[in-house]
């Protein structure tokens, strides 16, 4: 019998029919209507709120919603923690909010902390926004805090948002490649919207690869309104600061990680808790008055731009504790459902576009991924305020409603539940008088692309900006079409002369003059769907240096992971009296061997291995030692995968401590000429005769983190 060609197959012809092509077609509704503006959501004047009836955005947006199922379409892997915050002071003069009214009120919380681009089971250490939502059960309700260890978004109007998720998730050709935006169709994207440019300097920044998810900030993104008991509105911005500070790894850190333990930060997370380490972050807030709202060079209102703490100091108003880890990952981590529209008396919303859009599309992401409205029933979301409405029945229901009224207003039932008035803590948006018309437009307040990621640029160190630029050289090296190349950096020219000429020059060709336009049918576009005039406001801030990492807190030490590279023969009170002064700071200390089970010390005793070379690598540590013992280190320089260990800790500018017989090892490196006449705090290699005071230097060393003033790392082999 004839085998049946697939090309000609029944079902490969009833797939034909569906096939659809868009070269050289008109936009449209999935109704087949032609859409003039897909740039703009339809609202009440240019800077008023969104209207429900735009039955384009509404379309658009709950198609994207329901794309996935059951994993979420963005943030799909992420890791969550219990804990409790607990407030300073109280904020009355400006919310009513119950859970910020008094100092000392405790409140539950739950933390889910994500990757935005990959699948759930990409690595954690891709280069990303990472999510940053908190919910916290306070005693009027549900209060979800849903934002990002960025500060700002890559578009200003949530109708662009499905365009930029389908740009940034693998391509849909060949569903590759996983968890990155180093492809063409995410740059695409980027060079034709200048408003992502903000937003891209801090992802290829060391906060797009956070050391750890107790140690990167958190961001509500969007500017808010308090609201206080006699209606007087203030407008907020959210800060999350851990009191570990900022710290990131470096790219062939990250990607090194990917491989030995794609699950770091989600294990990190978990064994501090665990380890009675907690992760804790101060909630601080910017404080605007309304009368102020106009006064700043940018739009309050624009979630691409932030407002520079040289301007509006963040103060502090409390501190989360996470203290306990999920029981069971799927029925709290995963089935954790946020939403920026669960907000509570004297909290409110402002009319940014993005934040507009979504309130609606977070409702209607969690009907598909958790079957049906009865999603706020799974214990996890659950209110630990009593819930008392007329709604019933759905999928998934859990609730047992007595009587027999499910309506309201309502006789039978005695009016019951009823209304609560304001003085009782019933919710009451804040009143705001809109007279405008119906428009497809963005205010022109917004349209400052580059100010801020021009000052963002200029308050990075030297070595931060380097690693901006060789970011820029990987992703965009990535892309197969030059011309995408080159309107990216067609539109950096607007952010730094010299960052544009070094990626240019980097990806091999002359830089721009400055943004190009996009081309439609082959030809320039009459309409673009960004505005490519150069728009720079030269705001008055150049610099803050809050925006650099490196001006995080420093010196704690706490849970830091340091490995102590040993063999058979070591000393055995070197490895002790270092050992036990990292730990009365809470450092935690693995014995690194050539081999597992046990090591002999020089003077017969055992140690236990905790991991062989085989099993684990310096990128999985901040910092290594190598105890003296002649045996040991005899040992250590046959080693391929000890040197390796050394090479790397020095390449990813680590702290490095070595007593006595130790420094030998150094003559089987590379690295010996760069450590023999160093300021050893400096540069962060200590080297002694014996361990008396090395432990205090080094546990100074490691305080610092990283050491970016190490020279020719480029050079050293790994």
């Amino acid at each position: 019998m004839e085998k049946e060609n697939p090309k000609n197959s029944k079902k490969q012809e009833q797939l034909d029919t569906h096939k659809e092509d868009s070269t050289n077609k008109h936009l449209t509704t999935n109704q087949g209507v032609r859409i003039n503006d897909n740039q703009h959501t339809l609202s009440a004047g240019e800077r008023g709120p969104s209207l429900l009836e735009d039955f384009i955005f509404r379309e658009k947006m709950t198609h994207f919603d329901h794309e996935r199922i059951p994993e979420r379409v963005v943030h799909p892997r992420g890791s969550g923690a219990h804990g409790v915050f607990e407030a300073y002071e109280s904020m009355k003069e400006f919310t009513k909010a119950s859970f910020l009214s008094e100092a000392g009120k405790k409140t539950p919380v739950f933390v889910r902390f994500s990757t935005v681009v990959g699948f759930r089971g990409s690595t954690d250490l891709a280069r990303d926004v990472r999510g940053f939502a908190t919910k916290f059960y306070t005693d009027e309700g549900v209060y979800d805090l849903v934002g990002n260890n960025i500060p700002v978004f890559f578009i200003q109007d949530a109708i662009k948002f499905p365009d930029l998720v389908h740009s940034i998730k693998p391509e849909p050709k060949h569903e590759m490649p996983q968890a990155t935006a180093a492809h063409d169709n995410f740059w695409d994207f980027a060079s034709l919207m200048p408003e992502a440019t903000h937003v891209i300097m801090w992802i290829l920044s060391g906060r797009g690869i956070p050391r750890s998810y107790r140690m990167m900030e958190g961001f509500g993104v969007h500017t808010f309104k308090w609201i206080n008991e006699e209606g007087k509105v203030t407008f907020v911005k959210y800060h999350w600061k851990p009191t570990l500070g900022t710290h990131g790894v470096v790219w062939d850190e990250a990607q090194k990680i990917s491989g030995m333990d794609p699950d770091f930060h989600r294990r990190d997370l978990y064994e501090a808790i665990e380890n009675g380490n907690y992760p804790e972050f101060e909630l601080g807030v910017q404080i605007v008055a309304e009368e102020d709202e106009h006064k700043f060079d940018f739009d309050l209102l624009d979630p691409t731009k932030l407002i520079p703490e040289e301007i509006v100091p963040v103060k502090k108003v409390g501190k989360m504790t996470l203290n306990r880890n999920p029981d069971n990952f799927f029925a709290e981590t995963e089935q954790v459902a946020f939403h920026p529209g669960h907000v509570v008396p004297g909290i409110d919303f402002t009319n940014d576009p993005l934040l507009q859009g979504r309130l609606f599309s977070y409702t209607d992401t969690q009907l598909i991924r958790l079957g049906g409205p009865n999603f706020h029933e799974i214990p996890i979301n659950r209110s630990v305020a009593p819930v008392h409405n007329n709604q019933r029945d759905g999928f998934m229901r859990q609730t047992i409603n007595k009587g027999n009224v499910n309506y309201e207003p309502n006789s039978t039932g005695g009016g019951c539940p009823f209304q609560v008035k304001m003085k009782d803590g019933g919710f009451v948006s804040h009143t705001e008088r809109i007279d405008a018309h119906k428009i497809r437009a963005r205010s022109k307040s917004f349209n400052d692309y580059f100010s801020q990621a021009t000052l963002f640029w200029n308050s990075q160190t030297p070595p931060e900006q380097k690693q901006i630029t060789n970011a820029f050289l990987f992703e965009l090296g990535k892309v197969e079409r030059q011309e995408i190349q080159k309107r990216m950096v067609g539109l950096l020219t607007q952010v730094d002369k010299d960052l544009a000429k070094n990626v240019a020059e980097g990806l091999g060709f002359q830089v721009p003059d400055g943004p190009m336009k996009p081309v439609q049918g082959g030809v320039p576009a009459d309409d673009d769907p960004a505005d490519y005039e150069p728009v720079n406001n030269k705001q008055a801030v150049k610099e803050d240096k809050t925006l650099s990492m490196d001006f995080t807190k420093k010196g704690d030490i706490t849970s830091r992971m340091i490995a102590f590279l040993c063999a058979d023969g070591v000393d055995e009170n070197s490895v002790k009296a270092v050992k036990e002064s990292l730990m009365e700071k809470s450092a935690m200390v693995k014995i690194i061997a050539p081999h597992g089970g046990k090591i002999k010390t020089s003077g017969g005793s055992e140690i236990p291995v905790d991991k062989t070379f085989n099993t684990t690598g310096s990128v999985l540590f901040d910092a290594v030692y190598i105890p003296s013992g002649a045996g040991s280190i005899e040992k250590l320089m046959e080693s391929a995968e000890a040197v390796k260990f050394l090479h790397e800790t020095y390449k990813h500018y680590k702290p490095i401590a070595m007593d006595g017989d130790a420094k030998k090892l150094l003559k089987a490196t590379y690295i010996e000429h760069l450590v023999e006449s160093i300021n050893q705090m400096e540069q962060g290699v200590i080297i002694k005769d014996s361990n008396s005071g090395l432990a205090d230097d080094f546990i100074k060393a490691i305080g610092q983190h990283r050491f970016w003033n190490r020279e020719e790392t480029d050079k050293i082999p790994t």
